[in-house]
Protein backbone atom coordinates (compact mmCIF):
# COMPACT_ATOMS: atom_id res chain seq x y z
CA UNK A 1 0.00 0.00 0.00
CA UNK A 2 1.45 3.24 -0.80
CA UNK A 3 2.29 5.90 1.26
CA UNK A 4 0.88 8.99 0.61
CA UNK A 5 3.63 11.70 0.88
CA UNK A 6 2.45 14.93 1.97
CA UNK A 7 3.91 18.41 0.86
CA UNK A 8 5.83 20.07 3.59
CA UNK A 9 4.33 23.39 3.86
CA UNK A 10 7.01 26.61 3.47
CA UNK A 11 6.60 28.78 6.11
CA UNK A 12 5.78 32.00 4.33
CA UNK A 13 9.27 34.80 3.88
CA UNK A 14 8.23 37.77 5.91
CA UNK A 15 9.82 41.61 4.62
CA UNK A 16 11.10 42.58 7.93
CA UNK A 17 10.77 46.30 6.92
CA UNK A 18 7.28 45.93 6.18
CA UNK A 19 6.10 43.34 9.24
CA UNK A 20 8.45 43.65 11.99
CA UNK A 21 7.97 47.34 14.23
CA UNK A 22 11.50 46.87 15.51
CA UNK A 23 13.02 46.91 11.98
CA UNK A 24 11.07 49.74 10.90
CA UNK A 25 12.05 52.29 14.24
CA UNK A 26 16.18 50.61 13.68
CA UNK A 27 15.40 52.00 9.83
CA UNK A 28 14.07 55.39 10.43
CA UNK A 29 16.38 56.03 13.42
CA UNK A 30 19.49 55.33 10.83
CA UNK A 31 17.97 57.89 8.47
CA UNK A 32 17.75 60.21 11.36
CA UNK A 33 21.35 59.87 12.23
CA UNK A 34 22.12 60.43 8.71
CA UNK A 35 19.87 63.60 8.23
CA UNK A 36 21.89 64.74 11.44
CA UNK A 37 24.94 64.06 10.55
CA UNK A 38 24.84 65.40 6.94
CA UNK A 39 22.10 68.19 8.11
CA UNK A 40 24.85 70.77 6.84
CA UNK A 41 25.95 69.39 3.46
CA UNK A 42 22.08 68.75 2.51
CA UNK A 43 21.09 72.08 3.59
CA UNK A 44 24.14 73.31 1.29
CA UNK A 45 22.96 71.34 -1.39
CA UNK A 46 19.03 72.76 -1.03
CA UNK A 47 20.73 76.57 -0.78
CA UNK A 48 22.74 75.63 -3.94
CA UNK A 49 19.72 74.23 -5.98
CA UNK A 50 17.61 77.44 -4.94
CA UNK A 51 20.12 79.95 -6.01
CA UNK A 52 20.78 77.83 -9.51
CA UNK A 53 16.89 78.07 -10.07
CA UNK A 54 16.73 81.77 -9.03
CA UNK A 55 19.67 82.69 -11.16
CA UNK A 56 18.15 80.56 -14.37
CA UNK A 57 14.58 82.33 -13.74
CA UNK A 58 16.18 85.99 -13.41
CA UNK A 59 18.33 85.77 -16.36
CA UNK A 60 15.58 84.61 -18.51
CA UNK A 61 13.44 87.52 -17.47
CA UNK A 62 16.28 89.90 -17.40
CA UNK A 63 17.51 88.65 -20.92
CA UNK A 64 13.42 89.38 -22.08
CA UNK A 65 13.19 93.11 -20.64
CA UNK A 66 16.47 93.68 -22.50
CA UNK A 67 15.64 92.58 -25.64
CA UNK A 68 12.47 94.06 -25.13
CA UNK A 69 14.41 97.33 -24.86
CA UNK A 70 16.94 96.52 -27.58
CA UNK A 71 14.03 95.94 -29.91
CA UNK A 72 12.43 99.03 -29.26
CA UNK A 73 16.25 101.21 -29.74
CA UNK A 74 16.69 98.60 -33.14
CA UNK A 75 13.35 100.45 -34.72
CA UNK A 76 15.60 103.72 -35.28
CA UNK A 77 18.64 102.33 -36.52
CA UNK A 78 16.84 99.87 -39.14
CA UNK A 79 15.27 103.27 -39.77
CA UNK A 80 18.50 104.47 -40.89
CA UNK A 81 19.75 101.61 -42.50
CA UNK A 82 16.89 101.83 -45.06
CA UNK A 83 17.16 105.39 -46.11
CA UNK A 84 20.98 104.71 -46.51
CA UNK A 85 22.08 106.65 -43.51
CA UNK A 86 24.95 103.89 -42.92
CA UNK A 87 26.85 106.01 -40.40
CA UNK A 88 23.57 107.32 -38.46
CA UNK A 89 22.75 103.21 -38.21
CA UNK A 90 25.83 102.18 -36.68
CA UNK A 91 26.37 105.07 -34.29
CA UNK A 92 23.24 106.61 -33.83
CA UNK A 93 21.59 110.29 -33.95
CA UNK A 94 22.81 111.29 -30.34
CA UNK A 95 19.48 110.56 -29.22
CA UNK A 96 18.83 106.79 -30.30
CA UNK A 97 21.49 104.01 -30.31
CA UNK A 98 22.88 102.56 -33.26
CA UNK A 99 23.54 99.23 -34.09
CA UNK A 100 27.22 98.86 -32.89
CA UNK A 101 25.63 100.20 -29.04
CA UNK A 102 23.24 97.79 -29.21
CA UNK A 103 25.30 94.76 -29.93
CA UNK A 104 27.56 96.36 -26.94
CA UNK A 105 24.65 96.95 -24.77
CA UNK A 106 22.26 94.02 -25.43
CA UNK A 107 24.12 90.48 -25.99
CA UNK A 108 22.68 87.22 -26.18
CA UNK A 109 19.05 89.22 -27.63
CA UNK A 110 17.65 88.71 -30.78
CA UNK A 111 18.21 92.34 -31.43
CA UNK A 112 21.63 91.93 -31.18
CA UNK A 113 21.81 88.78 -33.73
CA UNK A 114 19.93 90.76 -36.10
CA UNK A 115 22.32 93.91 -35.47
CA UNK A 116 25.00 91.81 -36.79
CA UNK A 117 23.57 91.36 -40.20
CA UNK A 118 23.19 94.48 -40.41
CA UNK A 119 26.82 95.68 -39.27
CA UNK A 120 27.74 93.45 -41.44
CA UNK A 121 26.20 94.23 -44.47
CA UNK A 122 27.27 97.45 -43.94
CA UNK A 123 31.26 96.70 -43.46
CA UNK A 124 30.52 95.03 -46.80
CA UNK A 125 29.17 98.17 -48.45
CA UNK A 126 31.84 100.05 -46.90
CA UNK A 127 34.83 97.47 -48.48
CA UNK A 128 35.92 96.38 -44.83
CA UNK A 129 35.39 92.75 -45.86
CA UNK A 130 37.22 91.11 -43.12
CA UNK A 131 35.13 93.28 -40.35
CA UNK A 132 32.16 92.26 -42.05
CA UNK A 133 33.14 88.44 -42.45
CA UNK A 134 33.72 89.15 -38.44
CA UNK A 135 30.00 90.32 -38.20
CA UNK A 136 28.21 87.81 -40.16
CA UNK A 137 29.88 84.83 -38.85
CA UNK A 138 27.95 85.88 -35.53
CA UNK A 139 24.42 86.16 -37.21
CA UNK A 140 22.13 83.20 -37.28
CA UNK A 141 18.45 82.72 -38.05
CA UNK A 142 15.62 80.23 -38.51
CA UNK A 143 13.95 82.35 -41.07
CA UNK A 144 15.58 80.85 -44.28
CA UNK A 145 15.91 84.08 -46.31
CA UNK A 146 17.92 85.99 -44.01
CA UNK A 147 19.97 82.95 -42.81
CA UNK A 148 21.03 82.13 -47.02
CA UNK A 149 21.64 86.14 -47.46
CA UNK A 150 24.19 86.06 -45.20
CA UNK A 151 26.27 83.09 -45.99
CA UNK A 152 25.93 84.53 -49.33
CA UNK A 153 27.27 87.95 -48.18
CA UNK A 154 30.02 86.16 -46.43
CA UNK A 155 31.09 84.62 -49.82
CA UNK A 156 31.19 87.68 -51.26
CA UNK A 157 33.58 89.49 -48.63
CA UNK A 158 35.89 86.03 -48.77
CA UNK A 159 35.38 86.60 -52.93
CA UNK A 160 37.09 89.82 -52.68
CA UNK A 161 39.57 88.95 -50.32
CA UNK A 162 40.43 86.03 -52.48
CA UNK A 163 39.46 83.70 -50.66
CA UNK A 164 37.57 81.37 -53.12
CA UNK A 165 37.49 78.35 -51.17
CA UNK A 166 35.85 79.92 -48.11
CA UNK A 167 33.28 81.94 -50.89
CA UNK A 168 32.75 78.37 -52.86
CA UNK A 169 31.89 76.67 -49.10
CA UNK A 170 29.44 79.91 -48.15
CA UNK A 171 28.17 79.76 -51.30
CA UNK A 172 27.15 76.08 -51.01
CA UNK A 173 25.35 77.04 -47.86
CA UNK A 174 22.85 79.61 -49.37
CA UNK A 175 22.23 77.78 -52.08
CA UNK A 176 21.47 74.49 -50.20
CA UNK A 177 19.64 76.57 -47.26
CA UNK A 178 16.11 75.41 -47.99
CA UNK A 179 15.72 76.33 -51.65
CA UNK A 180 13.49 78.56 -53.38
CA UNK A 181 13.06 79.34 -56.78
CA UNK A 182 13.26 83.32 -56.17
CA UNK A 183 16.95 83.51 -54.73
CA UNK A 184 18.43 80.09 -54.78
CA UNK A 185 19.41 80.58 -58.81
CA UNK A 186 21.42 84.02 -57.68
CA UNK A 187 23.12 81.95 -55.45
CA UNK A 188 24.23 79.11 -57.51
CA UNK A 189 25.21 81.77 -60.08
CA UNK A 190 27.70 83.09 -57.87
CA UNK A 191 28.78 79.48 -56.82
CA UNK A 192 29.58 79.01 -60.51
CA UNK A 193 31.39 82.36 -60.82
CA UNK A 194 33.44 80.92 -57.51
CA UNK A 195 33.84 77.76 -58.81
CA UNK A 196 35.07 78.88 -62.69
CA UNK A 197 37.63 81.41 -60.46
CA UNK A 198 38.98 78.49 -58.72
CA UNK A 199 39.49 76.17 -61.85
CA UNK A 200 36.66 74.13 -61.18
CA UNK A 201 35.00 73.78 -64.81
CA UNK A 202 32.98 70.73 -64.12
CA UNK A 203 31.69 71.92 -61.06
CA UNK A 204 30.58 75.28 -62.66
CA UNK A 205 29.24 73.64 -65.35
CA UNK A 206 27.15 71.99 -62.69
CA UNK A 207 25.53 74.60 -60.73
CA UNK A 208 24.93 76.31 -63.73
CA UNK A 209 23.08 73.09 -65.05
CA UNK A 210 20.92 72.96 -61.69
CA UNK A 211 19.70 76.58 -62.56
CA UNK A 212 18.72 75.51 -66.02
CA UNK A 213 16.87 72.02 -64.80
CA UNK A 214 15.38 73.29 -61.67
CA UNK A 215 14.85 77.13 -61.92
CA UNK A 216 13.95 77.98 -66.22
CA UNK A 217 11.66 80.41 -64.59
CA UNK A 218 14.23 82.53 -63.18
CA UNK A 219 15.96 85.58 -64.56
CA UNK A 220 19.45 83.59 -63.97
CA UNK A 221 18.56 80.87 -66.40
CA UNK A 222 18.53 82.86 -69.77
CA UNK A 223 22.09 83.34 -68.61
CA UNK A 224 23.31 80.15 -67.15
CA UNK A 225 22.77 78.27 -70.23
CA UNK A 226 24.73 81.14 -72.12
CA UNK A 227 27.57 80.23 -69.38
CA UNK A 228 27.45 76.82 -69.76
CA UNK A 229 27.50 76.61 -73.12
CA UNK A 230 31.03 78.57 -72.88
CA UNK A 231 32.47 76.42 -70.48
CA UNK A 232 31.34 73.06 -71.82
CA UNK A 233 33.51 74.33 -75.20
CA UNK A 234 36.50 74.91 -72.67
CA UNK A 235 36.06 71.62 -71.27
CA UNK A 236 36.00 70.21 -74.73
CA UNK A 237 39.48 71.60 -76.02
Amino acid sequence: MATKQTKRVQPEQHNDLLEDPSEIASRLGKGEAFLKQNSKVLAGVLIAAVILIGGILFFQINNQNQNEEAQKEMFQAVYFYEQDSVQLALNGDGINDGLLNIVEEYPRTDAANLAHFYIGSIYLSERKYEEAITELEQFSADDFLVQAKAYSLIGDANMELGNTDAAISNYKKAADYDENKFFTPKYLTKLAIAQEEAGNISEAIAAYTEIEEKYFESFEFSAARKHKARLEGLASK
